[in-house]
């Protein structure tokens, strides 16, 4: 293999690179053997690594593709290598097709004069021409609106749900559901939710007849929509609250 002697700053990238190493065999790109391109290309990225000169993220991506495709073409079926050499020869004529029209261009633009004028004042017309639908334009004050809304302190009705929350006790609703009971021993157990006027009222009412029950001052039966609570008189034990 012959000693490669180019400098980094003569290329503009890998592929570039790969150009000047395919025009060293005088060939078309489609005729060139690509596995002995790889070689020195990749002999010439060594090269930059021994002299510690600053190979480029773009040099190093390309020298790893070739590895895989000079891998992949070992194997015993290496169609994916044709494949892979295949489409690296479709952007390396790209590449060079890209070149000769930049080439063409500079060559062009030598010599071309620019030419200015003073800036020319002019009215605008500044009324609003587009048409919205009515829809749009009401959500768009929502949205305004409830933009502005935000910027300010909350009322104070925003805090009432968690300053003044009523705190039920589970005593006060057992002396409510014997209460319950002075006019009908038996009731539904659905009919000591019906009142409530909190979250906090129902699951103290709730404890309390667990409480009840536990304490056999009352006597729950049925199941579902069917059960049914019994007031036990002169029965049972005292009744533990935890409040």
């Amino acid at each position: 293999m012959e000693k490669l002697q180019y400098k980094l700053e003569v290329f503009e990238g890998p592929m570039d690179l790969l150009l000047q190493l395919i025009s060293k065999k005088k060939v078309s790109i489609n005729d060139v053997p690509i596995m002995e391109i790889i070689e020195q290309y990749l002999e010439y990225v060594r090269m930059m690594q021994e002299d510690n000169l600053d190979v480029s993220s773009e040099f190093l991506e390309m020298a790893a593709r070739l590895i895989y495709i000079k891998t992949v073409s070992l194997l015993p079926v290496h169609e994916e290598a044709e494949k892979l050499v295949e489409e690296l020869r479709g952007e390396l004529t790209e590449y060079q097709d890209c070149k000769l029209v930049a080439g063409k261009l500079q060559t062009q633009a030598k010599g071309f004069e620019f030419y200015s004028r003073e800036p020319e004042e002019f009215e605008v017309d500044m009324t609003y021409t587009r048409i919205h639908e009515p829809f749009e334009i009401f959500k768009a004050y929502i949205s305004a609106v409830g933009k502005g809304k935000r910027k300010l302190p909350p009322p104070i009705e925003a805090f009432r749900g968690i300053v003044a929350h009523k705190i039920v006790s589970v005593s006060s609703r057992i002396s409510f559901i014997i209460d319950k009971f002075k006019d009908k021993k038996s009731r539904k157990f659905a009919s000591f939710f019906t009142e409530a006027e909190s979250r906090s009222e129902m699951v103290a009412t709730f404890l309390a007849l667990l409480a009840m029950a536990k304490a056999k001052r009352i006597q729950i039966d049925g199941q579902g929509d069917e059960l049914s609570v019994t007031l036990l008189q002169g029965r049972g034990e005292s009744i533990e609250i935890d409040e």
